[in-house]
């Protein structure tokens, strides 16, 4: 007889994945990632309006415009402000995940979009160009901990054979957002002068629907368990997210990484840098977080018309063209996250980043030759929507993901925050510099975020190993066995010796099979 609790819905979709399971995951996806992806792109299409309107402001409080450096540096900040938000926002999330849990951390940040849209939408009505800073860095707040938060509940409510799956979901959600951002972006929607504050307000409709919803949705199995020793809590909200009554091997693993970390607190920032026994762990999260946002994809996305408009598209054309690349972005996205549990999270991170260097080095050359030869604008936009392309099918949502599965309990929430706060800071920094970037280097300025992803994809290829199908506990032991880098190699090389003369000492090489990337 099926003793299941009554609010446990049985329909599964595919394999195990459930309704409910899908359900929360697009909840909150909706509601978090995807404004996330509106905010970086949002500021594109209206960039003359808000400069005319900063211009106008300033004209009537001091009688004199804005020059060129002067409004140039004035609207930067309001492109990167965002990310400056965000890197407030990642500092408090292990305190916030702590105190109220995954889900009631992301239903109680929606209460800052709301306030953040209020400011940015009466911004012109009461000619203040800092309330449109402000509800940026708002935004940029809650984005900040939502890029955690998400990847972090459903990492801990996902079964192992889905993580990948569900945890791209948010990468897809970010390409939508963008892509929306794009479409409202149009000059026959809201692209026109008189509506750029409600362009930029939109963001409260997806809060809204995710603050009535998302606290309908149960708490994190492993948070319940591990941190709140809320036994039957955990077992309610399996069988709820599983549709099934036997979840008594997932309490047990739970029971099983719980007492391992009996001993061991929730550990600080400053406590996960001193750590030894999790030092590639940490390594690997700022790498491929700060690599993420230095591979450029934020330039793009932030200066996406202006990057046409030097590549010489036509300006009637440019708006469509960006729309275009929002298409493929999220085709992109789609393929991604219907793939990563098939090759798994190294092969996706690989190929994007290595795609997204030689993109970079692509649009450099085409900038160099069209004056030459005029086809090469097209060759520009194919290096930008490469680069996008290359972006969505894996760096989008693997680094979050990976984040949750290469630290246990104890660790995740520190983890969360460094990488976030290196994440932010990056994106902060390509957001603010860029455009003087641009200015001082021409075309060659590509050929940093070429270098930058093509270093992270060796970086991956020999330090991080595969986590596909694998336990919280697995991985921790996988990185737990490798002590120095060449250990990473297919087999390890002892160095020879010389003794002071400059011959060899006793020199041989030894080899010995180390253990393959999973």
């Amino acid at each position: 007889m099926d003793n299941s609790p009554p609010f446990v819905f049985h329909r599964k979709i595919t394999g195990h994945l459930t309704f409910p399971l899908l359900a929360v995951t697009i909840l909150a996806s909706f509601g978090s990632s995807m404004l996330y992806g509106y905010n970086l792109a949002v500021v594109n299409s209206p960039a003359a309006h808000i400069k005319a309107f900063y211009n106008t402001t300033w004209y009537q409080r001091y009688g004199r415009g804005l020059g060129q450096g002067p409004l140039t540096l004035m609207y930067s900040l309001t492109v990167s402000v965002f990310a400056l938000g965000g890197l407030v926002g990642s500092f408090p999330v292990g305190i916030l995940v702590t105190l109220y849990g995954r889900n009631g951390t992301l239903v109680r940040s929606n209460l800052l979009v709301l306030f953040a849209g209020m400011l940015m939408g009466f911004s012109r009505y009461l000619e203040s160009p800092e309330m449109v800073i402000f509800g940026r860095f708002i935004t940029g707040v809650h984005s900040g901990i939502c890029l955690s938060v998400v990847p972090m509940y459903l990492g801990e409510i996902a079964p192992k054979n889905l993580r990948g799956f569900l945890g791209l979901v948010p990468s897809i959600f970010i390409c939508l957002g963008v892509f929306s951002a794009q479409v409202l972006g149009l000059p026959e929607l809201l692209g026109e002068d008189s509506y750029w504050p409600l362009f930029l307000s939109v963001v409260v409709i997806p809060s809204f629907v995710q603050l009535l919803l998302l606290h309908w949705f149960p708490e994190s199995p492993r948070y319940l368990l591990i941190e709140k020793n809320d036994v039957q809590g955990a077992t309610d909200a399996l069988r709820w997210f599983l549709g099934k009554h036997d979840v008594q091997d997932l309490i047990e693993e739970m029971q099983e990484e719980k007492h391992s970390l009996a001993s061991v607190e929730t550990v600080s920032v400053w406590q996960l840098l001193l750590d030894r026994s999790v030092r590639w762990q940490v390594a690997s999260v700022v790498v491929i977080n700060m690599g993420m946002q230095l591979s450029g994809i934020d330039a793009i996305w932030f200066y996406t018309n202006a990057i046409f408009e030097n590549a010489g598209i036509p300006d009637p054309e440019i708006p469509y063209t960006t729309v275009g690349t929002g298409a493929i972005e999220v085709v992109a996205g789609l393929i991604g996250c219907f793939t990563i549990e098939k090759l798994g999270r190294r092969p996706l991170i690989i190929v994007g980043f290595c795609f997204m260097g030689i993109c970079s080095s692509g649009i450099t050359l085409s900038l160099l030759l069209q004056g030459t030869m005029t086809w090469m604008r097209y060759v520009s936009v194919a290096c930008v929507i490469g680069i996008i392309a290359g972006f969505c099918m894996g760096p989008a949502g693997v680094p979050f993901l990976m984040t949750a599965e290469l630290f246990k309990q104890s660790h995740r929430p520190p983890a969360y925050i460094v990488g976030g706060s290196l994440n932010w800071l990056s994106n902060f920094t390509v957001g603010f510099v860029f455009p003087f970037l641009q200015m001082s280097t021409g075309a060659f300025c590509y050929l940093v975020f070429s270098g930058v992803s093509l270093l992270v994809a060796l970086y991956v290829y020999f330090i991080i190993p595969e986590t596909k199908n694998k336990t919280f506990m697995e991985i921790s032991q996988i990185f737990a066995s490798r002590h120095t880098f060449l250990s990473h190699l297919p087999d390890s090389v002892k160095m020879i010796k010389f003794n002071g003369y400059g011959a060899l000492e006793n020199s041989s090489l030894e080899f010995s099979g180390s253990e393959s990337n999973p």
